[in-house]
């Protein structure tokens, strides 16, 4: 397996790739890009619910989106059957590792039959059955590799049910992890969302070409809390207009300052905030520093 993580909206046909969440915001902002690619590309989303009703599971993604006409779509969706919810046990007669991968594949098979460009599957983990997965993702890995196949798959585990042992071998039956998708990004640089604790990180550089970027950035995620995290360990370089702007984020724009945590700031930036004298501004704390 590789430990890179591939974003959501990266993905092809092919991929076997897991989705560790531990916050429902991740969670859902991996999985409605994955399924709004897919409706958009003419695939068939099969959904499997772990343990709640196909109608639960569908208010949830529904509530999950703050854009009313991306609700009405996964609604129209699930009416059509170009979005089919149910049960994990339903869809596959029963939870079988040796058997339900081959049933999987037949769902492939019926998703072109029907005229779908492709299929996408996801599922959840369903907590009695957690233990039951290793067998089951090994056969999966093996469907989803299978020369010419036209499928995809977002393996969904919530990490408050697996100790770390259990992930890692779990995650080793997978092609990767997949991720959200970044905000911003170019040659120069890429913004992606972070959301334990929320906040964005950034790998690049920050310049005069991406300065705008970064402001928007940090304007838009503004509103998700009273703290903020900037992960700089793979910001390459950074000018000193670029700094100043990372320093007064805690000034959140919406009247109430927020804690920025800095974190993995690389020496070049830590030497120039202790230059400026910017290294103990108020409602700015450093994490941690790469030597």
């Amino acid at each position: 397996m590789s430990s890179s993580s591939t974003a959501v909206g990266e993905m092809k046909f092919g991929d076997h790739l897991c989705l560790p969440y531990d916050n429902d915001a991740e969670r859902y902002a991996v999985l409605l890009a994955y399924i709004r690619d897919g409706l958009r590309s003419q695939h068939k989303i099969v959904y499997l619910a772990g343990e709640r009703r196909p109608d639960e599971t569908l208010a949830r993604l529904v509530r999950a989106t703050s854009d009313p006409d991306q609700a009405a779509v996964l609604t129209g969706a699930a009416e059509t059957g170009q979005l089919a919810i149910r049960p994990v046990v339903e869809a596959t007669g029963r939870f079988d590792p040796g058997e339900s991968p081959a049933l999987l594949g037949m769902e492939i098979e019926r998703a072109l039959a029907q005229g779908y460009a492709g299929a996408r599957i996801t599922g959840e983990t369903s907590f009695t059955l957690r233990g039951r997965f290793d067998e089951f993702e090994d056969r999966c890995q093996v469907t989803f590799g299978a020369p010419g196949v036209r499928a995809m798959a977002v393996c969904q585990y919530d990490r408050r049910w697996f100790d770390d042992a259990q992930l890692r071998r779990l995650e080793e039956r997978h092609d990767g992890r997949v991720g959200v998708n970044a905000v911003y990004a170019d040659d120069v640089l890429t913004i992606t969302p972070l959301y334990t604790p929320p906040g964005l990180r950034l790998a690049g550089a920050i310049d005069e070409s991406t300065l705008s970027a970064v402001q928007r950035a940090l304007r838009e995620v503004g509103g998700r809390g009273s703290h903020l995290c900037l992960d700089l360990s793979a910001l390459e370089f950074c000018d000193m207009e670029g700094l100043r702007v990372l320093t007064r984020a805690s000034q959140s724009g919406t009247g109430i300052d927020r804690q920025v945590v800095l974190r993995g700031v690389p020496g070049y930036l830590g030497l120039m905030m202790r230059i400026y004298g910017w290294e103990g501004m108020p409602g700015v704390f450093v994490e941690e520093a790469v030597r």
